[in-house]
C-alpha cells in the first residue's frame, strides 16, 4: 500500500540527498511520494536521476521559512503518513517497510539522533490528519532553524509519541561549538511536562519594533515545560508590523496584549505591574529567548531562596545573529553583587532578572530617571533601587539567551554609558 509521503529538509548538498533518497528505496512499496524542500541557492537535478519513483518534487523553501512551506505543502498531501528526514539523514539499510507502523492515527514514530553526549529526539513519522490540526513554528518563531522538528515535538503528549532507535542514521555529524550548543538546547524540548506548587512566576516582556524577534521570545515561554502563570507582554508603540504578530498569541489568559504610545522600556513595563499576579517577575527582552526548562528551573532555586532577597540572577548564553542563522558566542558568567558599587562596575547586562514582585512594587516599579526620560539603562536604574531594599541572590544557571544584533539598544547606545553613571550617583 503506497501510504507514505517523504519529505527531506533542507540538505546541505546534492550528496547528501541522493544518499537519502537511495534509502527510501527500501521503503518503496509504502512509498506514495517524495518531495526534497531545500534552498533557493541548491541546484537540484533528483527529478531526471530518480526516475524510480513515480512521484518526486523538488520544491524551494517559500520566503526562506521551512515551517511555513511544510505547512502549505501537508495541507495538499493526500497519503495517510508523512515521513521526515532532515539535514544529513538517510534511513538505516536495517529498515523495512513494516517497521514503520503507527498504534493509533493520533499517534507518530519518533528517532533520536546522538552527537557525543547529546541525545536530540524528531518526529520520523506522523499521520497527515494529525499534520494538518498541528502546524509547525514558523521560522520568526523559533530561535534557529534546527529546531523545527524538534519544537514541534514539545508539546505533544507522551503517550502519543512512539520511539525506535536505529531507524535513521546521519552521514556526517557537525560538532562545532554552534551545533553542539544548539543540541544541548534542543534536548531540554523533551523534558517532561509538570506543574509543581513552587512560588508563582509572571514574564514581562516590552517589545518596540521587534517584529523580527518577538514572536521567538513569545514562542519560548509557551514551549516550556512547566508553565509560567502568566505572560504579558506590552507593545511600546511600534512603528513595524510587531501589532499583528503579537495579535497572534494572545488569548486573554495566559498571554495578554497590551498596547501604548512609545514612552520607553521602563514606562511600558510599569503598565503591566498592575496586572501581575505571581510572587517573582522574569524580565524578557523582545529579541531574546528562554531555554525550554527556565521556569522550572528558577521556580525550583526560588523554593530555596534566603529572606529578604529582591532579584534572583544567574548566567546568560550568548548569541551573535548572523545573516540567516546564529552564532554561540559563550557563557557570561554572573559573579555576586553586594551593593551599589558592584551592580554599577557589573559586567552588563545582568540576567537573568528575576524580581520579587512585592519589592518592585514597594520601590514604584522601574524607576523612570531624567535622563534620556528613563529610556535607557532601566535595567540598571531599577537594580539601583531595589538593593536597598532586599539582597541580590547569583545561582550558577543558565537558561536566558541573548541576542547580540546590529539593532539592539544597548550596543547602539554604549557611549551613553559614563554620561548615564554621572547621572545616578548621589551626591
Amino acid at each position: 500500500m503506497k501510504d507514505i509521503t517523504a519529505i527531506l529538509i533542507l540538505y546541505p548538498d546534492a550528496a547528501a540527498i541522493h544518499k537519502a533518497l537511495e534509502s527510501l528505496k527500501r521503503i518503496d512499496s509504502r512509498l506514495h511520494s517524495v518531495i526534497v524542500l531545500h534552498g533557493k541557492d541548491m541546484s537540484l537535478t533528483i527529478a531526471s536521476d530518480y526516475t524510480h519513483f513515480k512521484q518526486i518534487q523538488s520544491i524551494i523553501v517559500k520566503e526562506n521559512d521551512p515551517g511555513k512551506t511544510l505547512n502549505d505543502i501537508i495541507q495538499k498531501i493526500n497519503s495517510s503518513y508523512v515521513l521526515f528526514l532532515h539535514d544529513t539523514d538517510y534511513l538505516s539499510p536495517a529498515i523495512q517497510a513494516r517497521s514503520l507502523h503507527l498504534i493509533q492515527s493520533d499517534s507518530f514514530l519518533t528517532t533520536t539522533f546522538h552527537n557525543r553526549n547529546i541525545t536530540v529526539q524528531r518526529p520520523l513519522l506522523v499521520s497527515a490528519t494529525f499534520l494538518k490540526k498541528q502546524q509547525f513554528l514558523l521560522n520568526s518563531q523559533l530561535p534557529f532553524k534546527e529546531a523545527l522538528l524538534p519544537a514541534w515535538l514539545s508539546d505533544k503528549s507522551s503517550s502519543e509519541k512512539l520511539c525506535k532507535e536505529g531507524l535513521v542514521l546521519q552521514s556526517r555529524r557537525n560538532s562545532s561549538a554552534t551545533t553542539l550548543e544548539k543540541q544541548k538546547f534542543m534536548q531540554k524540548y523533551q523534558l517532561n511536562k509538570i506543574k509543581t506548587t513552587n512560588l508563582s512566576l509572571s514574564i514581562l516582556i516590552s517589545n518596540f519594533n521587534m517584529e523580527q524577534y518577538v514572536e521567538t521570545a513569545i514562542a519560548s515561554c509557551l514551549l516550556q515545560n512547566e508553565l509560567p502563570e502568566q505572560v504579558l507582554i506590552i507593545n511600546d508603540g511600534s512603528t513595524d508590523n510587531s501589532s499583528n504578530r503579537l495579535n497572534r498569541w494572545g488569548d486573554g489568559n495566559l498571554v495578554r496584549i497590551f498596547e501604548k504610545e512609545n514612552e520607553g522600556k521602563a514606562i511600558a513595563l510599569n503598565h503591566l505591574l498592575p496586572y501581575v499576579t505571581s510572587d517573582f517577575i522574569l524580565e524578557l527582552d523582545a529579541d531574546d529567548w528562554l531555554d525550554p526548562d527556565a521556569v522550572s528551573v528558577i521556580k525550583e532555586l526560588l523554593a530555596d531562596l534566603p529572606l529578604h532577597t529582591a532579584v534572583l540572577y544567574g548566567n546568560l548564553r550568548k548569541w551573535k545573529q548572523l545573516k540567516e542563522d546564529i552564532l554561540f558566542k559563550g557563557i557570561a558568567k554572573g559573579k555576586i553583587i553586594n551593593g551599589k558599587a558592584d551592580i554599577l562596575s557589573y559586567r552588563l547586562p545582568l540576567g537573568p532578572r528575576i524580581y520579587l514582585t512585592s519589592a518592585l512594587k514597594k520601590i514604584g516599579g522601574f524607576p523612570v530617571i531624567a535622563f534620556k526620560d528613563g529610556r535607557l539603562y532601566e535595567d540598571v536604574s531599577v537594580l539601583n533601587q531595589l538593593i536597598k531594599y532586599g539582597r541580590f541572590q547569583y545561582h550558577d544557571f543558565t537558561v536566558y539567551n541573548v541576542r547580540e544584533h546590529k539593532e539592539s539598544i544597548t550596543k547602539t547606545n554604549r557611549p551613553e554609558w559614563n554620561e548615564f553613571l554621572k547621572s545616578i550617583k548621589e551626591p
